[in-house]
């Protein structure tokens, strides 16, 4: 796919935080500490799934790749970011940008369809558990997951094409914290009717439909937990998909924030603080949301770091108390 621009754009500057040298030692410390916070709780995640047998069950393998996601979309952002804090050279190349474009778009299509599927995937384990290990085999999940990656891969394309081909003729200053397609629409000199247009289409088709489908999913769910009788049961049921309705809040709340709107209502101050929420705080608090109160992690985790010893025995313990 070649990455053409009409403007003869070799680079752009990505304008970031302030240039106050304090504050940007302060920030780069700060988010420094969340990088490596989100690697480490998401590859204890990855590594803890992966080496127990017991954890090889759906649920678990979807939150394995999710946290595959988070460390690629964070990777994808913050390391630019805190070379720019550290040195102040602000430059990307023009193909470096289309590039990171691409794959920020391609890890949010994964994310949005990767947490559908794991609403339908609560959704037939509340509402049809006898047919749950018949529906939910090892061989269906992994083609959920490879359809959720083709369908990611494709989807960029077109944003991507349409966003080279603008022309950039005036300023190449990026005023934001990465390369995203409404502050290069805004910065761009020529008609942007065609990617706003696209933006809608894919909005509707791919989003909303993995956003509807989690819906219902969750209507479902609470009317199967509302028939238990029990209370001990009502709140052991809400206690299985009670994680990840809370990422489907965060994650559907941040890109609502930053994208369901009219380009015109570009403001770089709020949203750079709704995009370093996506950049920074999902990715942050996936692992924990999802390990917090689950004894069954917790024990694979302590099983592991006693066999192998990893860490010490109760770092997971020590981790979900901060």
């Amino acid at each position: 796919m070649a990455l053409v621009n009409q403007g003869n754009i070799s680079e752009f500057f990505i304008q970031g935080f302030s240039d106050n040298i304090e504050l940007r030692l302060s920030l780069f410390i700060v988010f420094l500490s969340i990088y490596l916070f989100i690697l480490l709780g998401n590859l204890i995640v990855i590594l803890v799934i992966s080496v127990n047998s017991h954890l090889h069950t759906p649920m678990y393998l979807f939150l394995l790749n999710l946290s595959i996601n988070d460390i690629s979309s964070t990777t994808n952002i913050l390391p630019n970011l805190l070379h720019i804090l550290f040195t102040q050279q602000k430059n990307i190349t023009f193909l470096g940008c289309m590039t990171q474009l691409y794959i920020f778009m391609f890890l949010v299509s994964d994310e949005y369809i990767l947490l559908a599927i794991m609403a339908y995937d609560r959704y037939v384990a509340i509402c049809d558990p006898l047919h749950y290990i018949e529906r939910m085999t090892q061989k269906h999940c992994t083609q959920l997951i490879t359809a959720s990656l083709a369908v990611s891969l494709l989807d960029p394309i077109p944003h991507t094409v349409f966003i080279s081909e603008l022309s950039y003729c005036s300023s190449h200053v990026i005023d934001y914290i990465f390369c995203d397609v409404v502050p290069l629409q805004k910065l761009s000199c020529s008609d942007t009717f065609n990617v706003e247009l696209l933006t809608y289409i894919e909005g509707t088709l791919v989003v909303f439909n993995c956003f509807l489908l989690t819906l219902i999913s969750y209507v479902f769910i609470i009317l199967a937990i509302l028939k238990i009788k029990s209370s001990k049961g009502r709140k052991k049921a809400f206690s299985t998909c009670a994680s990840h309705l809370i990422c489907v809040i965060i994650f559907y709340g941040t890109l609502i924030s930053l994208y369901v709107r009219p380009t015109a209502n570009y403001y770089p101050k709020r949203d750079k603080f709704f995009a370093l929420l996506y950049i920074v705080l999902i990715p942050m608090l996936n692992p924990l949301i999802y390990t917090l109160k689950n004894r069954e992690f917790q024990s694979a985790f302590n099983k592991l770091s006693t066999n192998y010893s990893f860490f010490p025995k109760g770092t997971i313990k020590t981790q979900m108390k901060i």
